[in-house]
């Protein structure tokens, strides 16, 4: 594909010209006859280079170039004029420019630079590719091979690599926000931020604020200038998660901003450009609240391009020991320790709980069962220390509340400290010993107790 370059130019014989020139040298060319017009079209397009005129009428090139920076930080400006000073030269270099050439210009100079404009934005899009697939081994996977989770992977395939907005439902703990982030890490966006904002956590009189930021002295309080959230995630992906929560009046602001693809900080009448995708999130019906005057619909459109929804566990049961295995790992490296093995009627018993907390509470019953159970989690230690917790009325109750005596808690929280001692030594008995301050014979004795013995993962 031939890397493509946006002429900026006031007068149409210059951009004709230069026109013609790059097509010669198999470069693909737009132009823009202002300011305005480049903006736009460096909004909607993808450019490797821009050919920016410093002399224009209504918004000189000074202007376009800071205000594309805003837009698109990455893209590479190369400002020509007829009328280059070296003050010119050096306001521009401090706004982003690449480089800075006089007209008329030297073909060889234009080229010379046009090729390092290029070279520098194809190591941008390979570092932002190499990082997207960094982040993608960091980014903890959508585990599950039924249908539902194969369909919304599909979905995640299809939909990240455009711009569409996606609304993302689901009850608590189902995983809205893994699909998120997954969203964001295939998408050509994976380079820029994802910055994640709960609405249901932020008071209803801070939410504008946090979203759209302040200037200092706007209200009681702002002793400073904030950035909000819109900002922050210009070039990324901005997740509003549980955003059936959020006020009307936000809702209002925020819908402008979708449609104007521009904010305005609290206290100041500029408008700011920002190029932000919007994921959003809720666990509620948002259908009947917009029924009960809760949510507009016109957002509710806006945000709902492409649905997602995340099923609740019990809906997904086949997916139950895939997700219990990969808990079982990551918690016994956690707690650097030996994997634990459950039983076949012991996995068969979890698969056989309702899971209303989903997900989230199926790995909180795992962390609890690694630490209690040791090397073998059996029928009856499902029994013991998951289904009981699950009928407990009380809001207040621990994993402290497990035991009924001082002495069965004191030997389960001996057992794993002296196994992640050992583990952390490579099972070195001596230098265990000396680490935890007792002799080797006493390290043994509490070895056989307990039943310790060295396992792999």
């Amino acid at each position: 594909m031939a890397n493509k370059i946006l002429i900026v130019d006031d007068e149409s014989a210059i951009r004709s010209t230069l026109a013609e020139i790059l097509m010669y040298e198999d470069y693909e060319t737009d132009q823009a006859k202002n300011g305005k017009e480049a903006l736009k079209k460096i909004q909607a397009n993808h450019y490797d280079v821009v050919l920016c005129d410093v002399k224009m009428p209504r918004m000189d090139g000074i202007e376009v170039l800071a205000k594309a920076m805003q837009i698109k930080p990455d893209l590479p400006f190369i400002m020509i004029s007829g009328h280059a000073t070296i003050d010119t030269a050096v306001e521009a270099a401090k706004k982003g420019a690449f480089d800075f050439i006089q007209k008329p210009p030297d073909l060889n100079r234009l080229l010379i630079s046009l090729r390092n404009a290029m070279d520098k934005s194809n190591l941008v899009t390979e570092t932002k590719q190499l990082k997207r697939k960094v982040r993608k081994y960091k980014t903890r996977e959508i585990i599950g091979k039924s249908p539902v989770i194969t369909k919304i992977k599909e979905t995640i395939e299809r939909v990240a690599a455009t711009d569409a907005r996606v609304l993302i439902t689901g009850s608590n703990g189902t995983g809205k926000e893994l699909v998120a982030r997954w969203i964001h890490e295939q998408s050509k966006r994976a380079g820029g931020p994802l910055i994640e904002v709960n609405c249901a956590a932020i008071p209803s009189e801070l939410i504008e604020s946090e979203l759209f930021g302040h200037e200092k002295g706007s209200f009681t309080g702002a002793y400073k200038q904030r950035i909000g959230k819109f900002e922050q995630a210009n070039g990324g992906t901005l997740f509003l998660d549980e955003i059936g929560d959020m006020s009307l009046s936000a809702q209002a602001k925020v819908l402008r901003a979708l449609q104007e693809n521009r904010i305005t900080r609290i206290g100041s009448d500029k408008q700011i450009p920002v190029d932000v995708r919007i994921v959003a999130a809720t666990n509620k019906d948002l259908l009947y609240e917009i029924d009960q005057n809760n949510f507009r619909e016109d957002l509710y459109h806006r945000l709902s391009v492409i649905l997602i929804h995340v099923p609740p566990l019990k809906d997904r049961r086949s997916d139950i020991p895939l997700l219990i295995a990969s808990f079982l790992k990551a918690i016994a490296n956690e707690y650097g320790i030996p994997t634990p093995k459950v039983t076949p009627s012991a996995m068969e018993a979890l698969k056989r709980l309702e899971w209303t907390g989903n997900v989230r509470e199926l790995r909180n019953v795992i962390e609890r069962l690694v630490i209690l159970c040791g090397s073998s989690i059996s029928a009856q230690d499902v029994q013991d220390y998951a289904v009981p917790r699950r009928r407990r009325k009380s809001s207040n109750t621990s994993i402290y509340d497990e035991f009924d005596k001082f002495q069965t808690f004191k030997d389960h929280v001996e057992k794993h400290f002296l196994l992640h001692k050992l583990k952390k030594n490579n099972w070195n008995i001596t230098k265990t010993a000396e680490e935890i301050e007792i002799q080797r014979s006493h390290l043994y004795n509490k070895m056989e107790k307990f039943g310790i013995r060295r396992e792999s993962n």
